[in-house]
């Protein structure tokens, strides 16, 4: 292979599982880089400008750590949205049962929005997927709960889990951004605008 022609490492600024699986679907180098900000909303921005600025501040928390001069760092951020209100990640069993109860049966909006940052440029972005539930009746809300203890995802719920995919009645978007990282729309402008760079 020409070294020559190989493609800047990734670096993963997240502490997410689903994240760290997603991004090996690309089959591209990448280490990760565990970052704990603060996810605070700014209520003057829209949901699609919060969770591209909180992308981004992952991303430039993992900046000091950059192990490579070519490096491209990697922030996202995933919120729910039903009604016009944000369902961030439960602090207990109750916030989560009330969370599902409300996204059960109904449609909803998932924002993940996206931050790449190499040493020359950024870009940001937010990806929306909506994404509908069927019903649940208490017992098996109760159910998902006990089993899955979705307790770090937003929402309350994972769409790759396996008691709540039984459950997904309709999407409309990428799947992959549900699940925490739009990897075909990360894919696209790390091609277009990254790569492109070396």
């Amino acid at each position: 292979m020409n070294l020559a022609m190989e493609k800047p490492l990734l670096i993963l600024a997240s502490q997410s599982p689903r994240r760290k699986e997603i991004l090996s679907l690309m089959r591209h180098t990448f280490e990760i880089i565990p970052v704990d900000t603060p996810e605070n909303l700014n209520a003057r921005l829209t949901v699609e400008e919060n969770v591209a600025l909180i992308a981004l501040e992952k991303a430039k928390a993992a900046e000091p750590y950059r192990t490579k001069k070519d490096a491209i760092i990697i922030g996202a951020d995933t919120v729910v949205a039903h009604e016009n209100r944000i369902l961030g990640k439960p602090s207990s069993f109750d916030e989560a049962w009330a969370m599902l109860a409300k996204l059960q049966n109904a449609t909803h909006k998932v924002h993940t929005g996206f931050a790449l940052l190499s040493e020359l440029k950024q870009h940001t972005e937010c990806v929306t997927t909506t994404v509908t539930i069927a019903p649940m009746s208490s017992r098996e809300i109760t159910y998902y709960i006990t089993e899955m203890k979705p307790f770090d995802k937003a929402g309350a719920y994972g769409i790759q889990d396996p008691l709540m995919a039984c459950y997904i009645q309709r999407i409309e978007g990428c799947y992959y951004n549900v699940a925490g990282l739009p990897l075909s729309r990360v894919h696209s402008v790390l091609h277009s605008h990254f790569f492109a760079e070396k």
